[in-house]
């Protein structure tokens, strides 16, 4: 792939693998980088991988020059009060990236997490800085990079606004190896206006003054289901949503996402007409190429 930016999704792995589940679903959508699970995103357990699976999905990647990355379990919290909750998720996060290595994934995305309860910030920060900088002071210039993603701003959350990841990159000492994964949904549920005019490029401003250039590792384009700061975490499909299809033609242009792919986590309803990966990849290509994506059917909303 020699795109700018390319353009894939979120894959499913269950059954036949990473490469006779995923590449094949990755294949049928018209994808050009994959993010997949390498454990239950909503468990504990640190399953091994098959060398011979892993293997071929590197093989495979590279042959196709598709860029992956691994999605962290969605339970890690290192600003958790709960002592056994900080353990595993020591554990669980070291697994992920270990297995990117291993597939050859060019980074690992972690949600930045919660303190809980408010009055907590603080200890959750040190908390932060004790358990994670560690984790990145084992990687080498082969690992992965860890590439924290702002959360919708549900609850205490430590980081949803982009400027919240200035505290997270000083207590991890702006290590190299990190980087920052940015949700559409997301900053859009936690207050930046992507719908306004310029609002996307304002953004990711935004992002570059916070933590400087070259951090961006990953976009993942999802548009949402709810209000501008809303602090809700609904996905909707590309043009469906509060966000509308024309913003997301910022992220082809603009400095900070020069490289940066974008991969697609929107609901798959692709047995219904118009909607789906394969027409969300195809509207994000489209926007790519300096088109407007063609129009839903009748009963989505207008593109805005």
């Amino acid at each position: 792939m020699n795109h700018r930016n390319p353009i894939g999704a979120h894959v499913p792995v269950a059954g036949r693998g990473l490469v006779g589940t995923g590449l094949a679903y990755n294949d049928k959508i018209g994808g050009e980088a994959v993010q997949v699970f390498v454990a239950n995103p909503r468990g504990w357990a640190t399953p091994a991988g098959r060398p011979d699976q892993d293997e071929a999905f590197r093989a495979q990647c590279a042959e196709r020059g598709i860029p992956a990355y691994v999605h962290a379990p969605y339970l890690i919290n290192p600003g958790s009060p709960s002592a056994a909750t900080r353990a595993s998720s020591v554990v669980s996060l070291r697994h992920s990236l270990q297995r990117a290595r291993a597939i050859g994934a060019l980074g690992v995305v972690v949600h930045t997490g919660s303190s809980i309860t408010p009055d907590r910030r603080a200890e959750a920060m040190a908390q932060v800085r004790a358990d994670l900088l560690p984790l990145l002071r084992e990687l080498d210039d082969d690992s992965p990079a860890l590439l924290l993603e702002p959360t919708a701003g549900q609850g205490a959350s430590l980081c949803s606004r982009i400027e919240d990841l200035a505290e997270y990159f000083d207590a991890l000492d702006a290590h190299p190896a990190l980087g920052v994964c940015l949700d559409t949904c997301h900053v859009f549920a936690a207050g930046h206006d992507l719908a306004a005019p310029d609002g996307m490029s304002a953004a990711l401003d935004t992002l570059t003054a916070t933590v400087g250039p070259g951090r961006l590792g990953l976009i993942h384009a999802n548009d949402s289901k709810d209000l501008v700061g809303a602090h809700k975490d609904r996905h909707a499909n590309i043009g469906d949503g509060h966000i509308g299809a024309t913003p997301f033609a910022a992220l082809f242009t603009h400095p900070a996402t020069d490289g940066v792919p974008l991969v697609l986590e929107t609901p798959d309803r692709s047995a219904a007409p118009g909607s789906g990966h394969p027409q969300d990849v195809a509207r994000l290509k489209a926007l790519r190429a300096g088109g407007r994506p063609a129009q839903r059917p009748p009963h989505s909303p207008a593109d805005r």
